[in-house]
């Protein structure tokens, strides 16, 4: 298995991602500049965390005209893996790879501490080391990260299980309360309706490794190596 993690000027969780999937997990891993065309035979790109181009006009509006992200969306509809965390999970829906928009926090403020996630989907291949229903503990951080979609794109969503993370409390109870930025249904990540590609807005690469105050988004990296590295 081989990775790329692609770098916009701005990006600044490109180097987290790279150190869990090449030094914890023991992925081949490159990194793949914006003005690039190559993506060098990888098996999984993502698209991480940070303020890419300024987040100016709005986050993810300027990467998705990126030569890079070009190439991504052909690899994505021909069936390659894709990961967009945070503004990576923005850019996603900014090119249409995944349905939806990324808008303000409710409470208009920027968001950073650990919340709790509810694992709606375990059948994807992010996210089968997870029990379905398990409740996990990862970072956010973020100001624009209140889900939006209408109400057909959300019913196909539900339909189609692609809501593979929620924010809930410790219990896994999803209403207002444990929905810290207001997205619609307590959406924190999906996958498209071929499952190949996941856009969430928490940072699984913050808490990969015993040194972190937890290790939950370890198991979403070993998921990643089990369903595309083909391990046992």
């Amino acid at each position: 298995m081989k990775a790329g993690v692609v770098v916009f000027p701005g990006s600044n969780c490109d180097h987290d991602c790279y150190h869990i999937l090449k030094h914890v997990m023991g992925v081949e891993t490159v990194f793949l500049w914006h003005k690039d065309t190559d993506l060098q035979g990888v098996d999984l790109v993502v698209l991480p965390g940070g303020f890419s181009y300024g987040d100016y006009l709005r986050c993810g509006a300027i990467a998705k005209f990126s030569p890079i992200v070009s190439k991504i969306v052909d690899f994505a509809n021909q069936g390659g893996h894709v990961l967009g965390i945070c503004n990576g999970f923005q850019v996603l829906t900014e090119t249409g790879l995944l349905p939806g928009a990324l808008m303000k926090n409710r409470d208009l403020k920027f968001i950073c501490k650990y919340s709790n996630l509810r694992v709606d989907n375990s059948d994807t291949p992010y996210s089968r080391m997870y029990a379905a229903g398990e409740v996990v503990n990862v970072p956010v951080a973020h100001m624009d990260g209140n889900y939006f979609i209408d109400a057909d794109g959300l019913a196909k969503l539900e339909d189609q299980n692609q809501i593979v993370f929620r924010y809930s409390d410790g219990n896994g109870e999803c209403n207002d309360t444990t929905n810290l930025n207001g997205s619609v249904n307590n959406i924190a990540g999906i996958v498209n309706e071929q499952g190949n590609v996941l856009g969430m807005m928490p940072h699984p690469e913050r808490c990969a490794e015993g040194v972190m105050e937890t290790r939950d988004g370890y198991f979403l990296f070993e998921s990643i190596v089990k369903s595309i590295g083909g391990a046992a």
